[in-house]
This record gives structure tokens, sequence and C-alpha cells, in this order.
């Protein structure tokens, strides 16, 4: 059960990473249409990211329970 919860908890450091340089890209962007692709992107990443700390958060009660 700890590969699984290392393994989520890396996908949500990726995410984090991820929503960081599309936000970075954003701004950085000289269109509004870039801007607002890479906006769109990094409010994904984050979500994603939400649902991956909601998904350890489990996994982490079910190992309690187990113990």
């Amino acid at each position: 059960m700890d590969d699984e919860l290392d393994k989520t908890e890396e996908m949500e450091i990726q995410q984090a990473d991820r929503e960081t340089a599309e936000r970075t890209m954003a701004d950085d962007d000289p269109t509004d249409a870039g801007t607002a692709v890479h906006d769109r992107r990094a409010d994904k990443a984050a979500y994603l990211k939400e649902k991956l700390a909601e998904r350890a958060e489990s996994e982490r009660r079910a190992a309690g329970e187990k113990d």
C-alpha cells in the first residue's frame, strides 16, 4: 500500500509542477488565446492535483484501518 501512496504523491507533485509551469507560460504568452490555453491547462493540473491529494488521504485512511 505504501507503494501506491508514494506513486499517488509523486503524481500530485508532478501536477503541481505542471500547474506552475502552465501559469508561468500563461503570464509569458503574448496572445490572449495562448494565455487562455495555458490558464485552462493550469486549471486542469490544479484540479488533478486536488483529486490526487484526496486519493492520497483516502489511501492513508485505508492503510490505517488495516494496521
